[in-house]
């Protein structure tokens, strides 16, 4: 029996891993400013908000063999803006990390983001995780994810004691899952950069709930990107959905954005305009070889999956 402690327990990548959960003999401590809907009977919720010194005084006291910190802003509340963000993101996990060397944790497990990487037109395409970390500035969430990164660099240099699994998750996707991302596939049209093929790679709910449960217990340590195989491009998810594609010159929409959002017409900036050119598609080589986990559904399957749902 092994006690995991899950930060961010209520959210959707939390759900899931609680559920996988289950039917194991684990000790499961499930943290969030809310509580999780359907607990699991090995399962006790204890509140915790990242951002205060609650991760000391409940790590302290519970004394976790393993944290596996899923706390994190994709994106923040129309009310709240970038340093909420940065405020769960980056101070928050500095503080678990903080109150898992108190503690004497013996390893930590967090999801980072293939978004680390950046929205840069030179990417290698896939990328491996040798390849350098440049999430860009304008992007809070990539910008913040990168920053934790490095934090997380720093202390397996320090405090060589704490075990690392550092996993850099694409697109998660499941049955219900309803968020910015997926608000894009309900449009009538989907938008794309003239000359970019815009493509996603994608990873099923529950492929990523069961490699947290190998990462929180017999798995390797170690940074691992997390996807299905292969990527689709905006030509192959306008298939899917039998939807047009309306392609715009990078330039029309960074003027539009430019416009729109002043008047409070859009949340986007100009610079949304990268995140439509240059998604990072991932590698998912060393999950397989070195971490030993073939996701059970590719990119595509994920995708149909997920609008299946959509449509019943």
């Amino acid at each position: 029996m092994t006690r995991i402690l899950i930060t961010g327990a209520a959210g959707m990548v939390g759900r899931s891993f609680l559920a996988e959960l289950s039917n194991t003999p684990h000790d499961v401590i499930a943290c969030d400013v809310v509580v999780p809907k359907c607990l699991p009977d090995n399962a006790r919720f204890c509140p915790m908000d990242v951002t205060t010194d609650a991760p000391l005084r409940v790590i302290t006291r519970h004394q976790p063999d393993v944290i596996v910190h899923l706390a994190s802003i994709v994106t923040p509340p129309d009310s709240s803006g970038r340093d909420f963000a940065y405020g769960v993101d980056v101070t928050g996990t500095k503080n678990v990390v903080t109150a898992a060397l108190a503690a004497g944790t013996k390893r930590l497990v967090v999801t980072s983001s293939g978004a680390a990487y950046g929205y840069h037109a030179d990417n290698p395409v896939p990328l491996k995780e040798t390849n350098a970390l440049r999430g860009n500035a304008a992007f809070p969430y990539a910008h913040h994810k990168r920053l934790v990164e490095d934090f997380l660099t720093e202390t397996r240099s320090n405090a060589p004691q704490l075990e690392q699994v550092v996993l850099r998750v694409g697109t998660v996707l499941g049955a219900q899952t309803n968020n910015q991302i997926t608000d894009l596939f309900h449009k009538p049209r989907l938008l794309a950069i003239r000359g970019s093929d815009s493509p996603f790679v994608f990873v099923w709910t529950r492929d990523l709930a069961r490699i947290l449960v190998r990462a929180a217990t017999d798995g390797p340590t170690g940074i691992y990107n997390v996807a299905g195989d292969g990527a689709l491009g905006v030509q192959a998810l306008a298939d899917i959905l039998d939807k047009p594609i309306l392609r715009l010159p990078a330039w029309t929409v960074k003027a539009a954005l430019a416009i729109a959002r002043p008047l409070g017409l859009s949340r986007y900036g100009p610079e949304q305009v990268r995140f439509l050119q240059y998604r990072p598609v991932l590698s998912n080589d060393a999950l397989k070889r070195a971490f030993g986990y073939t996701p059970e559904k590719t990119s595509r399957e994920v995708f149909e999956h997920w609008l299946k749902a959509q449509e019943s």
